[in-house]
């Protein structure tokens, strides 16, 4: 399966995935893309999460951005947030990511910047 886990909440964070997946594919780094919302398909994203053999989860997600903290909850591998703008101009989904309680990690990098979520990614790889 794939090194990268690349989530996104909603089909309207494409453009950010869109960043992402840039650079995992000039870097050579194999992902799996899906759309899956940790508050309207809850089931299918712990199925997804429990089946997938990723080393790293990369998770869109706007507004109250519970994706990441959702998929960090279910997992001891990283996660990577990444904050959708939107109302608020992102500061909403900055806040709910980078806010976590102790014990449930997630790394945040800013607001729409899927660069540098899929460049942090590719750095976790390389330390094994």
């Amino acid at each position: 399966m794939a090194d990268v886990a690349v989530i996104s909440g909603s089909t309207s964070d494409s453009a950010i995935a869109d960043k992402v997946k840039k650079i995992l594919d000039g870097q050579k780094i194999s992902y799996d893309y899906q759309v899956i919302s940790a508050h309207r398909d809850p089931d299918k994203l712990d199925a997804y999460i429990k089946a997938s053999t990723c080393k790293v989860y990369i998770a869109i997600a706007g507004l109250s951005a519970a994706l990441p903290g959702m998929i960090a909850s279910k997992t001891d591998k990283p996660v990577i947030g990444v904050p959708v703008s939107g109302t608020l101009n992102g500061l909403d989904a900055l806040l709910a990511i980078a806010q976590m309680p102790k014990g449930v990690p997630v790394a945040c990098v800013g607001v729409d910047n899927g660069e540098n979520a899929a460049w942090l990614a590719i750095r976790i790889l390389k330390l094994k």
